[in-house]
């Protein structure tokens, strides 16, 4: 019986995420889902994206069980900022996404949706995304894609964060690497630190190329 529930729900969020699509394509949108656990540095890397993409529209939808502290951080770089609480859920659906990107107002530009911090459930749930970002950092250790497997699986680009502390923590890039093409060939790593903007402006390209028929703002 709960197995026909979790399908139930699976396949109306799948239906939602559709017309998320629709709409998205409608206006222009390139949707990026970024995804990661808490304190991988989610927050930190889409601020330095937002620099990045400075001549786009941007909109950020951020999803946090509480508070809305990573929104105002948002908001004080002059983008328009949406928070969406989920009072103890592990993830954001389709259908909360589709609200929030309406009520950013924006069209012709890139919507990042931060995600709640959660290698297991945001993974399951499509959200009608351009581009799964995966945020992944050295701290963590290298053994991630060995146990986290559907949501490294499931990412387009993976950033690999921190990377500054890799000699620190004795992080094995080349075990990590190969556990991600293991079961991801497709996907993309690239090194960065947000503390000394390494592989920043590389990142942002990698993202451009998802996005390329996104008209720039300015």
């Amino acid at each position: 019986m709960n197995i026909k529930i979790m399908k139930s729900i699976f396949s109306d969020n799948q239906n939602l995420a559709n017309e998320n699509r629709v709409y998205f394509n409608e206006n222009n949108l390139s949707v990026i889902n970024v995804l990661a656990s808490p304190g991988a540095g989610k927050t930190s890397t889409i601020m330095e994206l937002i620099k990045c993409f400075s001549s786009y529209n941007i909109g950020v939808i951020e999803g946090d069980i509480a508070s809305s502290i990573d929104a105002e951080k948002i908001s004080k770089m002059g983008v328009k900022s949406v928070e969406i609480n989920t009072d103890g859920a592990c993830h954001l659906n389709a259908i909360s996404i589709l609200e929030a990107t309406k009520n950013l107002s924006i069209s012709n530009g890139i919507v990042f949706i931060e995600n709640i911090g959660n290698l297991v459930c945001p993974s399951e749930f499509d959200l009608g995304e351009k581009l799964k970002l995966l945020i992944a950092s050295v701290p963590e250790g290298d053994d991630k894609p060995y146990k986290y497997i559907s949501i490294f699986q499931k990412a387009d680009i993976i950033a690999l964060n921190k990377w500054d502390l890799e000699s620190v923590v004795e992080f094995d890039y080349a075990y990590f690497e190969r556990g991600v093409k293991a079961i991801n060939p497709k996907a993309e790593i690239i090194k960065i630190s947000c503390k000394n903007k390494l592989g920043l402006e590389y990142l942002a390209n990698s993202i451009k190329e998802y996005t390329k028929n996104t008209y720039e703002s300015k």
